[in-house]
């Protein structure tokens, strides 16, 4: 299954930084997404995009994760000409990573 049909996401940026917070839909998933969303398995999914791996901190009060990822330089917000280069991209692109659930 597609990761987003157990979380949404958020992001913002600034430069070439960008943040995406990934929060469980439901209390049960939030330890699949701990187990199956790792910074390591972040990077590889946006392999080509990141300059250097990602970083991930855990809200478990909130149900999310929160990823920090780095863009080279001449990909920053404002410096690039490619089309919708902010982290909403980035964010939609994170939810269609597929993980493995049973349950439900």
């Amino acid at each position: 299954m597609q990761l987003r049909e157990m979380a949404h996401a958020r992001t913002g940026d600034k430069g070439n930084v960008v943040s995406i917070s990934l929060i469980a839909r439901r209390d049960e998933y939030f330890e699949v997404l701990r187990q199956q969303v790792t910074a390591e398995r972040v990077t590889s999914h946006f392999a080509g995009l990141v300059e250097r791996p990602a970083l991930r901190y855990e809200i478990p009060h909130l149900r999310a994760l929160n990823f920090v990822l780095f863009r080279p330089d001449d990909q920053a917000v404002t410096r690039s000409l490619a089309l919708d280069a902010h982290g909403k991209c980035l964010a939609s692109g994170l939810l269609a990573l597929e993980i493995e659930y049973v349950g439900d």
